[in-house]
């Protein structure tokens, strides 16, 4: 009876070390995606050293929960009690820092509402300058997601016009309509959209046209994050279990 159980115990360790393996390859695999994204995405993650840091860190978790997913398989299958300890040492710090990470991004949430972007926006924007990385990541942002400031053309009011430009009334030509929407794109009607034309202007805030590309991926991304932290915890304890029945 007692084989019958450690057998049944392993198997499972295994199971879940394979699942394991397959969420360390999933986040590994956002991980790339994000450091190396040609759409502008990747522009954003250079410009903001907190997300900067998150694609490392995300890059770093997968390669380890995907290392320790391989070590977890091996050591089930062997029944190596070295290779089980050494798992559920390190498998329970990253749950650790897993956890800490989730309670620090609880806190520090107020950094991401639309208050927020709106006054970093018209504190630090300096419109075409292509030479400030803040403003050209914001205009790559605009012209990439074809959209206006963080609500609207009219966070562009309280924003200082540059002097050279005598043409330029309110907006930036990030948010001009183009028939492409990247930086080669040509503007479908450049003079009309900075002399105020709505119908040549991007009228939609990038905080909600962005918020709804992504709000299907946050939710995935929580749940996906949430099944990795389950796994890891029933992983643990198998790994302890079946540790303690090995001779």
């Amino acid at each position: 009876m007692e084989g019958d159980c450690l057998s049944c115990m392993k198997y499972l360790m295994f199971l879940f070390n394979f699942f394991i393996f397959l969420g360390g390859a999933c986040l590994l695999g956002v991980g790339i995606w994000v450091i190396v994204d040609p759409t502008g995405f990747r522009e954003i993650v250079a410009a903001n050293p907190l997300l900067f840091t998150g694609a490392y860190i995300m890059l770093a978790m997968g390669a380890m929960l995907f290392l320790l997913g391989f070590l977890g398989c091996c050591g089930a299958i062997r029944e190596n009690k070295c290779l089980l300890l050494f798992f559920f040492m390190f498998i329970l710090l990253i749950f650790l820092a897993e956890l800490s990470a989730a309670i620090l991004a609880f806190i520090f949430r107020e950094n991401l509402t639309r208050e927020f972007f709106t006054k970093e926006l018209k504190k630090h924007y300096l419109r075409n300058n292509d030479t400030d990385v803040f403003s050209s990541t914001w205009n790559s942002v605009m012209i990439t997601f074809a959209c206006c400031g963080v609500n609207g053309p009219e966070d562009f009011e309280a924003v200082p016009h540059p002097l050279y430009s005598s043409l330029e009334k309110t907006l930036p030509e990030a948010c001009c309509q183009r028939e492409l929407q990247s930086q080669e794109g040509v503007f479908v009607d450049k003079e009309a959209c900075l002399t105020g034309i709505e119908r040549f202007q991007n009228r939609q805030g990038c905080y909600t046209v962005i918020l709804n590309s992504f709000e299907t991926y946050v939710y995935l991304a929580g749940a996906l994050a949430i099944g990795v932290l389950a796994i890891e915890l029933f992983a643990m304890i198998f790994a302890m279990c079946l540790f303690r029945g090995i001779q």
